[in-house]
């Protein structure tokens, strides 16, 4: 016997009958809702109070592994939701029945209930769940496409969130925060973490997003040999189930952490890091459209990061193109008319049978221009130097203030180093040289007929320091510091 008979006089057909209304109520219930755990649980309700039963679940089957996702009850307590944590364990016996839920043809779940009201499940009860289960799945059908496609928006404008802070001006290590941050808090993660490859050949996590204090986080490598950086370097994604025992995690950080995904930031074949995102333990495994959209996001994230990286050298070029043309305008504009006002100065000074009084103040005039000369000039050499990215040993800064003074020089001076100079010469003794290798250079400039500059740097013990500039003017000059 199933619902549709007609025989009214047939035992349970009264019965049949009055359930009818329930069952068409459950039906158009199931579908007015397109949020899907709203819908899931509205399933539970609808079978228990269709049926007549004490208790009901429905467990959702990971479609990829034989175990729930999910678990939505009715009239259970605590402990008896425990009982119905395995899907072996929602087999039918004599005092339950069940009913599997498709979406299309794959199996989503299992509707599963126990203790009826009034005696065993019948076969009428059965065909009440087939009916229900059938609409069920329908209505999961349109609520999983409903929550997919405003899964998707979400991730899609997170990606435009984290392309337009990246390119209106954060610097690189802000930009992979931001990176981090977005992505944990659109993949429900514990935390967001971006790694990159280290000289040695592992990998190490420069930026760090959690829900507290991301602690020792940051500045946490994976050893290179390890297995999981066989893929991650290659550029290739990698989905764990469990950090804690999965043995291709040997970071002491994977004891706090489950789920996770290990995607590649990379754009055009080039390879900026790995963006992370590990849930807690015991958390919700990724599904397979959370690892596409997450993907896509990381795939995002690596062109706006080197968009912004590129726009950085841009705005970086742009500098150093503004300084050359303000060293051009001090040189052109600015130190000729000063040289040109103190050779008149001279030359009146040389002719003028002035007093010792004005033949001084003339000569001081000559001297305080002279000075203003070589001030000036130093400043050229100075807009000549990067504005950033400044070497940090003696001997680059040595090499970057000569480097500098080729560009008004016309040609590059020549430098040798003579001892251990990065290692036995003191910053304040550096400071020192350079300004006086700072201030030679400038004069040489001023000479005529210099076509080549020798500088050479020496170190000796205790921090000393000697420097002598030689170049070939008219006459020839040397300069030698202290």
């Amino acid at each position: 016997m199933t619902i549709m008979d007609e025989d009214a006089g047939a035992p349970g057909a009264d019965e049949d009958s009055a359930r009818l209304p329930l069952l068409l109520e459950a039906v158009l219930g199931v579908g007015t809702d397109l949020e899907l755990r709203t819908t899931l649980q509205h399933i539970v309700d609808s079978a228990t109070e269709l049926t007549g039963a004490r208790h009901g679940a429905l467990g959702v089957v990971d479609p990829e592994r034989p175990r729930l996702t999910e678990l939505f009850t009715s009239g259970m307590t605590d402990e008896e939701r425990q009982r119905y944590r395995r899907p072996e364990d929602l087999t039918p016996d004599a005092r339950s029945t069940g009913v599997p839920i498709r979406v299309h043809t794959q199996v989503f779940g299992r509707l599963h209930l126990t203790g009826k009201r009034g005696g065993p499940f019948t076969e009428e009860d059965l065909a009440l769940l087939r009916v229900l289960a059938s609409q069920a799945g329908i209505a999961i059908g349109n609520a999983r496409l409903y929550e997919t496609a405003r899964q998707r928006e979400r991730w899609i404008e997170g990606a435009a969130a984290v392309t337009t802070a990246l390119l209106t001006g954060a610097t690189a290590e802000n930009a992979l925060t931001t990176v981090a941050e977005q992505a944990r808090i659109l993949a429900d993660a514990s935390a967001g973490v971006v790694l990159q490859p280290t000289e040695q050949g592992g990998m190490e996590i420069v930026a760090a997003s959690t829900r507290d204090d991301p602690g020792d986080l940051v500045g946490t490598t994976i050893a290179p040999g390890s297995p999981v950086l066989v893929q991650l370097l290659g550029g290739e994604p990698v989905f764990i189930e469990d950090s804690a025992t999965d043995p291709r995690m040997t970071t002491h950080v994977r004891s706090r952490f489950g789920p996770s995904m290990m995607l590649p930031l990379q754009s055009g074949g080039k390879l900026i890091g790995t963006l992370a995102l590990p849930r807690r333990r015991g958390g919700p495994p990724y599904s397979a459209v959370d690892r596409l959209l997450a993907s896509q996001f990381a795939s995002q994230a690596a062109l706006a990061l080197v968009l912004a990286d590129a726009r950085h050298d841009r705005e970086r070029l742009a500098v150093f193109e503004d300084r050359d043309r303000i060293a051009r305008d001090l040189h052109d504009l600015v130190v000729q008319r000063l040289f040109a006002t103190e050779m008149m100065l001279e030359s009146t000074r040389r002719r003028a049978a002035a007093s010792s009084d004005e033949d001084a103040l003339l000569g001081r005039a000559v001297d305080e221009l002279d000075s203003t000369i070589q001030e000036v000039r130093t400043t050229i050499f100075a807009l000549q130097q990067p504005p950033a990215d400044a070497p940090t040993t003696f001997r680059g800064r040595v090499l970057r203030e000569t480097g500098g003074a080729a560009v008004p020089l016309g040609f590059q001076p020549s430098v040798h180093f003579s001892g251990a100079v990065d290692t036995l010469v003191d910053e304040g003794t550096a400071d020192r040289l350079l300004a006086a290798l700072r201030g030679a250079l400038a004069a040489a400039h001023r000479r005529p007929g210099v076509g080549a500059i020798t500088v050479e740097v020496s170190a000796g013990e205790g921090g000393g320091a000697r420097l002598r500039v030689e170049d070939d003017g008219t006459p020839p000059t040397t300069v030698t510091w202290p």
